[in-house]
């Protein structure tokens, strides 16, 4: 059940911020081998003074904070969080330099809905 949080400095109207998630949903599922109904996306809108990175050179900026399951080895993190990278870089015109990915892990039963809670994660599982 993850929660896949962006800051950015863009400014998307509501179709280009659906599309980004739709995006971020099928990349996430195929990435991770998992299904795209329980994945979270946010998207929050920051003025240019309000994110910066030390490295970051002039231009947009895009961090995302991502909240995932326990389970994934750090390959497959790789491999996701650089496809959502390339994408922004190459549909919005980011910088690589200004942007950022991190993830931070949690027990199945952290990760919870209203109708159920997360269980531990296997690459056998597949599903949710």
């Amino acid at each position: 059940m993850p929660l896949l949080q962006f800051d950015t400095t863009l400014t998307l109207d509501s179709a280009r911020k659906e599309s980004f998630a739709d995006f971020v949903r099928e990349t996430y599922a195929e990435r991770m081998r998992t299904g795209t109904s329980h994945v979270a996306v946010t998207v929050r809108e920051h003025d240019d003074a309000a994110l910066s990175i030390g490295r970051g050179v002039e231009g947009d900026c895009l961090f995302l904070d991502a909240e995932v399951r326990r389970g994934r080895d750090d390959e497959t993190k790789r491999d996701f969080a650089l496809a959502v990278m390339e994408h922004v870089h190459e549909e919005y015109g980011v910088p690589t330099p200004n942007l950022k990915v991190v993830f931070t892990e949690h027990r199945g039963p952290s990760m919870m809905g209203y109708e159920r809670v997360g269980g531990a994660w296997s690459p056998e599982e597949g599903g949710e």
